[in-house]
């Protein structure tokens, strides 16, 4: 330090004095951006996905085509294959290894899955066990080649990854060969299973991991709440089982003259011209090998082709009946066993989903649709769902048009199952409210159930429970309202309340089209919203999806200042803003009484949580309340309301 003398000592202790006796002047505080209307931090756009939510001009993603020859054995539950997997190279890196899915591993006893032994999942009544059951199972690999070498791997629970001899480099393709063989469980973690000689096969191949832009390799474990994220590609599917078997699959059915007899080609035919369900097998049929079987006895090989595709399952069983129709080209296909009566209109009910789903959001882009009922609680695969007997008709049409809207998200918009369920069970969800309410239209289930989600708030949405819809599923503990109820109604909100219908049904078609066949993220979902409808939407989806934010919305007061002056004083006590609608009771100067209702826009709140609406007019002012109908998820309908 320097040297002070005395006479410069003696300055310095005046000028500290000096500074003493002023006035303290404190530095200006630091503060963030707290506003709720604030930029939601979202990926910078690239050349492969845009800032306006569209792939960009270097989009790309991998390709993955199967040729699988498998033979199912009822007599000992087993399933045995040898698929080829050609696998493409789109991406602009060398691949080292490749990793893939050996989902039935879940069911092998050392599995995460059996080792966590989680209580299973209740969602209203139906409960959904993501385990075998204590089934002793497992997928036992024989053989992994390429071009007739044994290629190195490391399986990891229901993982696998594949070193490869040399880097696949950008452009090149590599061919995979491998046997696999496992037993089929009874029940297989809510996915797949078997109830006598019902088969209903979904996870049952070997199948390649997806490798894109945004992480890499996605090669979450398969442990049971999160489901799948798959690449697209086609599939030759052969499937050799007893020749008294009837297989539904995924696709078309190439060999129909070897599998079917004269009379059900005949009815299939005229079935795809029919806007009413035709019995391809009856009832009294079903079951009866002479009168549904080209051949009583041996076996019998089904073959099936589909393209633009990202998975394959299928069902078989001796005993089904067959149903079938058409709507604009497409075969509509329902198989049960005879004594599930209710399904006697599954056909319909498909049908009019169908027909709903493709006009009023995007058209259905296969050739046809099967609906098999049997032991799983409701499961969905390209062109096929699983579905239950149904205790009820209502409860029947739910599971089957749920399942058959997943034809869209995520078949067709291939979204991240395994990290964003809410895009696919949840935007499901919310265009299954509007085709039930459509098919049950004047009665009282029809009448009330788009409201339904917005019903389920008050039991789910808890404080210090509720997690924000961004919850992985397997972190989730409340997995019906995380990824199914509480996005739908999300949806909900953003179509009437905030953008209106059409408005937002002009966006969110944009988003289905655009993303067919793709691999779409939250922030492509977000910001293609934004572009299409023209609204910065950030402070909607920090709060609904990243958030538990929660709506508390008031009338403080009320002042008359005179004759034609009112001042509606109101705020938002919640961290949640939404637009506000004010239902006004109005004397007019005849002594009549009328009402009125006021729609403000979200911006009211942008300049903080006060907001005062000045109401002109002769009219008395009798009573003000906001969400007079009772839309909103408004906590605290108590400071709702003020009466004069």
């Amino acid at each position: 330090m320097p040297f002070l003398t005395d006479h410069s000592m003696n300055r310095s202790i005046a000028l500290l004095a000096l500074l003493a006796s002023l006035p303290l002047r404190l530095l200006p505080a630091q503060v963030t951006d707290s506003s709720p209307f604030r930029q939601l931090t979202l990926p910078t756009p690239t050349d492969t996905r845009t800032g306006a939510g569209r792939p960009g001009p270097k989009y790309w993603q991998q390709r993955v085509d199967y040729t699988i020859r498998a033979t199912l054995d009822p007599e000992t539950d087993s399933l045995r294959g040898v698929e080829t997997i050609h696998y493409q190279n789109r991406s602009p890196d060398p691949l080292l290894y490749l990793w893939m899915h050996l989902e039935q591993n879940i069911c092998a006893p050392g599995s995460e899955t059996a080792q966590l032994d989680q209580p299973p999942l209740v969602f209203l009544g139906s409960v959904f066990d993501f385990s075998c059951e204590g089934f002793d199972g497992g997928l036992s690999l024989d053989s992994l080649t390429a071009q007739g070498h044994p290629l190195a791997h490391t399986v990891y629970g229901t993982i696998m990854r594949v070193d490869l001899d040399r880097p696949l480099g950008p452009g090149q393709a590599i061919d995979l060969v491998v046997g696999w063989r496992f037993k089929v469980p009874p029940y297989g973690a809510g996915r797949m299973g078997h109830d006598g000689p019902l088969y209903e096969l979904g996870q049952w191949y070997p199948r390649m991991a997806v490798y894109d832009d945004i992480r890499g390799w996605n090669q979450e474990p398969y442990i049971g709440a999160g489901e799948f994220y798959l690449e697209y590609g086609s599939f030759n599917v052969a499937i050799t089982l007893p020749a008294r078997f009837i297989v539904a699959g995924t696709g078309v059915l190439t060999n129909p003259l070897a599998v079917l007899t004269s009379t059900e080609r005949a009815r299939l035919r005229a079935a795809r011209g029919s806007d009413t369900a035709l019995a391809v097998i009856t009832r009294e049929e079903a079951g009866d090998p002479t009168r549904t079987r080209p051949v009583t006895g041996g076996t019998l090989t089904w073959r099936f082709h589909a393209d633009s595709v990202r998975d394959f399952a299928f069902a078989a069983a001796p005993n089904f009946a067959w149903d079938a129709s058409g709507w604009d080209g497409i075969l509509v296909q329902t198989f049960y066993r005879p004594n599930a009566d209710l399904w006697r209109e599954a056909n319909k009910m498909v049908r009019e989903g169908l027909r709903y789903y493709s006009q009023q959001w995007y058209h259905y882009p296969y050739p046809q649709m099967s609906s098999i009922e049997g032991p799983i609680e409701g499961m969905e695969y390209p062109m096929m769902t699983f579905d239950p007997t149904g205790p009820a008709r209502i409860d029947l049409q739910w599971v089957l048009a749920h399942e058959l809207g997943h034809q869209w998200v995520p078949m067709v918009v291939g979204s991240n199952e395994r990290l964003y369920p809410w895009m696919d069970e949840g935007f499901n969800t919310f265009i299954d409210l509007a085709n039930a309410a459509r098919y049950f239209a004047g009665t009282p289930y029809g009448d009330t159930i788009e409201v339904h989600p917005l019903h389920l708030y008050a039991d789910h949405a808890i404080p210090g429970q509720e997690q924000p819809l961004i919850t992985r599923p397997v972190e989730s503990r409340d997995l019906f309202w995380t990824g199914y109820q509480k996005p739908a109604l999300m949806m909900q909100q953003l179509r009437y309340e905030v953008l209106g219908r059409d408005r937002f049904d002009a966006a969110f078609r944009e988003y289905l089209r655009t993303w067919a066949f793709k691999h779409p993220t939250p922030a492509d979902f977000f910001r293609i919203m934004r572009d299409e409808s023209g609204m910065d939407l950030d402070w909607f989806w920090r709060e609904w999806v990243y958030s538990t934010a929660r709506l508390d919305q008031a009338v403080d007061s009320v002042v008359v200042h005179g004759d034609s002056l009112s001042e509606i004083f109101l705020s938002n006590r919640g961290q949640m803003v939404m637009p506000t609608v004010l239902g006004l009771e109005l004397e007019d100067p005849d002594g009549s009484v009328r009402t009125g209702f006021i729609e403000l826009p979200v911006d009211m709140w942008n300049l903080g949580p006060h907001f005062t609406y000045r109401y002109r007019g002769s009219a008395k002012l009798r009573r003000v309340t906001v969400d007079p109908h009772d839309e909103f998820p408004d906590i605290n309908r108590a400071n709702n309301s003020w009466s004069r």
